[in-house]
């Protein structure tokens, strides 16, 4: 099969209702690399570490993209491929090893992983100031407490992509629909602490165009393609488009597209993520920018 981008509608990218990820994480990426240079007072920075459990072709994309977004920050990457039948009392004793290893600045555990490993066992392994990803429960528990400096990347970048619009967060009205524990929890979390009122719709809620449709942005991340629909937004609204997922066309290409109908909300909305190109560049922004906060932190503590 091809595997090709999700077809764009004739205003093309430079529409300005798109909101462009790849701008917004060169912005941030060199943010982190002035605060970094600024840090290392001749002294060396610890490296990222990218854990891949089994042979998954999927993974790869994400890991490249990581690594080329780390040199750029000036972060060293390291990427480690274990074996897929690894047991996970092995893997846990080697994150275990990675968390006293003070040239380790943190850690990533690619997803999937096999069947027989439960990753929320291996993410609670990792020790809170190496969780660049912001996938231990403590990480996440601490945006309850308003700390969001080590927040699950993708809720985070969800919360910046809403401040590229410009729209004021103190009283606006945002629906959440979708409400994992590494996206949609967090991230209505995150806003409720900016002043937003947040609504959070799942899969038992009874009408989600109902809540939808009084929103000022709405951020979808369902795991269904084109799932939100222009009947469901209110106009001048601003989406947020966090789904990625493969279909295939009568051809049999791939495509990859959203959990939004892209093309007939930008008949609606003011401002929208496209997919590729949208959530997915800031996502690995805000691991640049945890992994700096992770530096401060161990310095802090005293471990460098």
């Amino acid at each position: 099969m091809n595997v090709i981008q999700a077809e764009r509608p004739q205003a093309g990218r430079t529409d300005p209702r798109y909101l462009d990820g790849r701008a917004l994480q060169q912005r941030i990426v060199t943010s982190v690399r002035s605060e970094l240079d600024e840090l290392k007072t001749g002294s060396k920075v610890g490296r990222l570490v990218s854990i891949a459990i089994g042979d998954i072709d999927a993974v790869a994309v994400y890991i490249r993209n990581q690594k080329r977004v780390a040199e750029k920050a000036g972060i060293p990457f390291q990427d480690q491929f274990w074996p897929g039948d690894l047991s996970q009392e092995e893997c846990k004793a080697r994150i275990a090893a990675m968390n006293d290893d003070a040239s380790i600045l943190g850690i990533i555990l690619q997803r999937p992983v096999p069947d027989h490993i439960n990753v929320r066992s291996l993410q609670s392994a990792i020790h809170p100031l190496k969780d660049v990803e912001g996938m231990n429960p403590a990480s996440i528990g601490n945006i309850v407490y308003n700390d969001l400096a080590l927040a699950p990347c993708t809720a985070a970048a969800s919360v910046e992509l809403i401040r590229e619009t410009g729209l004021a967060m103190k009283g606006l009205e945002v629906v959440m629909i979708g409400h994992s524990e590494i996206v949609g929890k967090p991230a209505a979390f995150m806003l409720m602490s900016e002043g937003a009122t947040v609504t959070v719709c799942h899969h038992m809620t009874r009408s989600v165009a109902a809540h939808s449709r009084r929103a000022d942005a709405v951020i979808v991340a369902v795991g269904i393609p084109g799932f939100l629909k222009p009947d469901m937004v209110k106009p001048g609204a601003a989406v947020i488009d966090i789904g990625i997922n493969q279909i295939t066309d009568a051809d049999g290409n791939m495509h990859i597209v959203g959990d939004a109908d892209t093309n007939g909300l930008l008949e609606v909305a003011s401002w929208i993520t496209p997919v590729p190109g949208g959530v997915g560049p800031v996502t690995v922004a805000i691991l640049m920018r945890n992994a700096l906060t992770a530096l401060k932190r161990q310095r802090e503590a005293g471990w460098l």
